[in-house]
């Protein structure tokens, strides 16, 4: 499939018809896309571990409506149902005692043979065998030269270099990180943070005060953010910021939280305790004391998964999601980055230590919530720490087409769909501060339905023409903030990666531009290839 052999020692250049840069399932169903349509294609990525976040941690898959997802997106989930239909596969308890509950939808789905919850280490394995059996290509830990590796010639990328020196071209390149590396690095159009509502003409775009759509808020708790409850000059606790939070509506360099979602469990001999890091610190988490003295105890959510796990989420006021900390992550260095991941770990591992021993904490929830640990055999080789943090957000690009609330809730009309979404416009919290009267306060939690499924723009996968003619971004996509938070569900980044896969087949075999595929024959082949395109609700039966 390659003009040249890989091996660990470097190579000076390495060529495919298409070269992907990142290991998330973007980039799995990309490549397999590519492979059916018999072109070459080579995996480049940072990643040890490939499939992003569907493969470190989040197992209970963000659905929304399961009908709108089909192609290879559908394919790995039939594989996990598969999978989940071997009683070898309840190791650590009986398929019929699993609460068949899912996000929205049974999770073992019989008549679809789908399953939509899973072990993370299970969702890997599907990736290696779909790797395996299309023969793609994979080099892994390699790390894009972001400052001077990334060559171009008339508007198109000519090769991409990583900090080893391997350098690898391509007739077309593919960006499928979640922070949109290598579109940047291509001086490709991008935003980071929340646009203002007057940009888009949107309403759930940028700052948000006084919107409590979940549950991951103080509200009515009225908790000082003062080192001497009540006295401003006592100094403010960690963890909340001194800034203006700004006006509703206005844009920001704020970014929605990231965090962890850890694999839990508390099945006997499958249990790894939770450590107290080595730097502890307590005071970082006297604004959760408060939460607890307040009455608000919600702190170990998430959603059940096979064989006695839970994959853990964000729940709460104060939990796994590090408001404010990650603002710098999207354009970060290499080395920055390392420095706000292992804060991240670090905030993770303590709130896990503080919820079983601070005796803040009520001790029937102490006692239950030390019956949990990680689970041993995940992520074996990472201290069962999950290998990916979530990143919900980073670069958008700012390309073809830009989807924003307006398409998702219908109001405008998508005219060249390449695939689907369903889920709600989901935004985490993105600041933490201190309101007018001296409480404080969260803000940008957000859950806005769409009245039902909606199409997706091919536009959103491309850079503008003028900027670069021959890279497709099926991850850090063309959208506002706020309709990121539907697009950026896992399923949606497969059926994004393989309608990018087939694009650029199309337009190989053609032998012309990515902007020159006819749409039509583009649609075409998605159909046939099994991507749903449109949706109609099923009749209403009831007399």
């Amino acid at each position: 499939m390659l003009t040249a052999c890989t091996s660990t020692k470097k190579q000076d250049t390495i060529d495919a018809d298409v070269v992907i840069y990142g290991g998330t399932s973007a980039a799995i169903s990309t490549a397999v896309q590519l492979v059916r349509m018999d072109k070459s294609v080579l995996i480049v990525c940072p990643d040890k571990h490939i499939g992003g976040l569907s493969a470190s941690g989040l197992g209970f898959t963000d659905l929304g409506n399961k009908s709108v997802i089909g192609g290879i997106s559908k394919e790995f989930y039939e594989e996990v149902y598969k999978h989940y239909q071997n009683e070898e596969a309840w190791r650590w308890q009986p398929k019929d005692e699993y609460g068949n509950v899912g996000q929205g939808t049974t999770a073992i789905d019989d008549e679809y043979k789908t399953m939509w919850t899973f072990e993370p280490h299970v969702a890997e394995q599907i990736f290696e065998n779909f790797v395996k059996e299309h023969n793609i290509k994979v080099i892994r830990d390699k790390w894009l030269d972001r400052e001077n590796g990334v060559k171009t010639s008339n508007g198109k990328i000519t090769s991409i270099t990583m900090l080893d020196g391997t350098t690898y071209k391509a007739k077309i390149f593919v960006d499928a990180t979640y922070e949109g590396d290598l579109m940047a690095a291509a001086g490709v159009s991008y935003h980071v943070g929340r646009e203002a509502n007057s940009v888009y003409g949107e309403e759930w775009n940028g700052v948000q005060k006084g919107e409590y759509h979940h549950s991951h808020n103080f509200q009515q708790l009225n908790i000082s953010p003062y080192v001497i409850p009540g006295d401003s000059t006592s100094g403010v606790l960690p963890r909340i910021s001194t800034e203006d939070p700004g006006e509703n509506g206005e844009g920001d360099h704020r970014v929605q939280a990231y965090n962890y979602r850890l694999c839990t469990t508390n099945a006997e001999g499958n249990v790894v305790p939770f450590e107290k890091p080595e730097n502890y610190d307590p005071a970082e988490y006297e604004l959760l004391r408060r939460v607890f003295r307040g009455g608000r105890h919600s702190m170990f959510g998430g959603g059940k998964i096979p064989n006695k796990k839970r994959d853990v989420n964000n729940v709460g006021p104060f939990s796994s999601d590090n408001i404010g900390m990650n603002y710098e992550y999207p354009e970060a260095s290499y080395d920055k980055r390392k420095e706000i991941l292992e804060e991240h770990i670090n905030y993770h591992k303590g709130l896990l230590w503080f919820w079983g021993n601070d005796e803040s904490v009520p001790k029937e929830l102490r006692e239950d919530f030390k019956k949990w640990g990680l689970a041993k055999d995940e992520f074996v080789d990472n201290g069962h720490w999950p290998y990916q943090i979530y990143v919900r957000e980073a670069r958008r690009m700012l390309g073809e087409f830009v989807m924003t609330e307006n398409e998702i809730l219908g109001k405008n009309k998508v005219d060249k769909p390449i695939g689907m979404g369903s889920y709600t416009m989901d935004s985490h919290n993105t600041q933490r501060y201190i309101t007018k009267e001296g409480f404080v306060q969260n803000e940008g939690d957000l859950g806005v339905e769409p009245p039902g499924p909606y199409q997706i723009h091919l536009g959103i996968i491309m850079p503008k023409k003028e900027e670069c003619k021959n890279l497709l971004v099926p991850a850090a996509v063309s959208s506002s903030h706020i309709a990121f938070g539907s697009i950026r569900m896992e399923p949606v980044f497969m059926i994004l990666g393989q309608s990018a896969g087939t694009l650029a087949a199309m337009a190989l075999d053609a032998e012309i531009s990515l902007y020159d595929v006819p749409f039509e024959a583009l649609d075409k082949q998605l159909r046939e290839d099994g991507q749903i395109l449109e949706y109609k609700a099923p009749e209403n039966t009831e007399k």
